[in-house]
């Protein structure tokens, strides 16, 4: 077969949850597919992370946007080379192709309410989100295949567009994470990190944005309260977002006085993600909605403690290798940094099932399940 593989952003410098699924995917595929033909359509930009092989090319689409590279310069590229399949990686596919579609939907967040107006996120978002909101019903409808992340999204979208689930049109296939996340020793490493990040003594661990769904308002909340109980005041890290929106936020709950106490950083590389997860006491993602949350086993796999959700896919992911917490009630996790940071026996045994139940994920059992459905379309074609 020849497969194209859509992965306009894949080149960007700053990568996010969906850019990191599709070079994992492309990554692990080249390992263990010789025989297949594959193009990578991807927008030119400047961290070129993956390189030509024997029987992987890459294909550089020009255009003004993401609309127009999606809608009209993929396909025709695809058809120029004469793809059997492309595969869509990234929620949305164009609307006009003969090529057999697998889309993979990582959620349907978008669909399930109009939120997309509501506040917080960011216009880009916003805009996004409508772009998503008018594309996917159709693209979910006129794929061969449709790829999601968990079991929940799955029963999500199977109940949302009505889908017969026994014509197997919809996989559940789970994410991994990388193995550069686990425990590192190199005291040397991690004292580079930290003075690399300006990072405290002691600090919690959130990766945060303007996405309203990552509950940004719950943690600082959360944390607050923890500051006004707890003798020892630890800092908190905030990855990923501008000192203007904390003020903003930090206003609106009236607690501007703690950005003395929280750390904020910019972009960090996804090789250097592991330090930081090794140097905190405590790893805070109390989502309010997840299709998968790979942060949670990059967290596991470095030994830091985990709260999260019970909401979603968090349950699902985590099990009961984490503290689970009602996301809209930030007293819970307030009680849950306690529980950890009073309760040693408690906190190893969390970190000990994280590292056990990180088994079950792997990029490469991810490309494996891909692949075969790949065959699976050619088979049925």
């Amino acid at each position: 077969m020849k497969i194209g593989i859509e992965a306009q952003r894949l080149f960007r410098r700053k990568k996010h949850g969906m850019d990191i699924v599709v070079l994992e995917l492309i990554k692990n595929l080249q390992k263990i597919d010789k025989k297949n033909e594959y193009i990578i359509f991807v927008k030119p930009d400047v961290d070129k992370c993956i390189e030509e092989t024997k029987n992987f090319k890459i294909n550089y689409l020009k255009s003004k946007n993401y609309f127009t590279w999606e809608q009209f310069a993929l396909p025709r590229a695809a058809e120029k080379e004469k793809c059997d399949i492309l595969h869509c990686t990234s929620n949305t596919a164009p609307l006009k192709t003969k090529i057999p579609i697998i889309v993979t939907i990582h959620d349907i967040i978008y669909l399930e309410s109009l939120s997309i107006f509501k506040k917080g996120g960011t216009w880009y978002q916003k805009l996004g989100n409508m772009y998503r909101r008018w594309i996917v019903p159709t693209i979910a409808n006129n794929a061969k295949k449709i790829i999601t992340v968990s079991e929940f999204e799955k029963k999500r979208i199977n109940k949302f567009f009505k889908f017969n689930e026994k014509n197997n049109k919809l996989s559940a296939i789970y994410n991994g994470f990388g193995k550069h996340f686990e425990f590192i020793g190199d005291k040397v490493f991690l004292e580079k990190i930290k003075k690399k990040y300006n990072l405290p003594k002691k600090f919690f661990f959130f990766l945060g944005n303007t996405d309203p769904k990552k509950n940004i308002t719950g943690v600082l909340k959360a944390y607050n309260l923890f500051l006004q109980r707890s003798k020892e005041k630890i800092s908190l890290v905030i990855l990923d977002f501008k000192k203007s929106e904390l003020k903003k936020i930090l206003k609106e709950i009236n607690a501007e006085n703690l950005i003395q106490n929280i750390n904020l950083l910019d972009y960090v590389p996804n090789t250097e993600l592991p330090g930081i997860y090794n140097l905190c006491e405590i790893f805070l993602y109390p989502s309010l909605r997840e299709s998968f949350g790979i942060p949670i086993l990059e967290a596991m796999a470095c030994g830091a403690p985990v709260i999260t959700s019970n909401t979603s896919s968090m349950p699902e992911i985590s099990k009961d290798a984490s503290i689970l917490i009602n996301p809209y009630k930030f007293e819970e996790i307030t009680k849950a940094i306690f529980d950890i940071l009073e309760n040693e026996n408690l906190k190893n045994i969390k970190i000990k099932k994280g590292l056990e139940r990180i088994k079950l994920f792997s990029w490469n059992n991810m490309a494996k399940k891909v692949l075969s459905l790949y065959e699976t379309i050619k088979n049925e074609n």
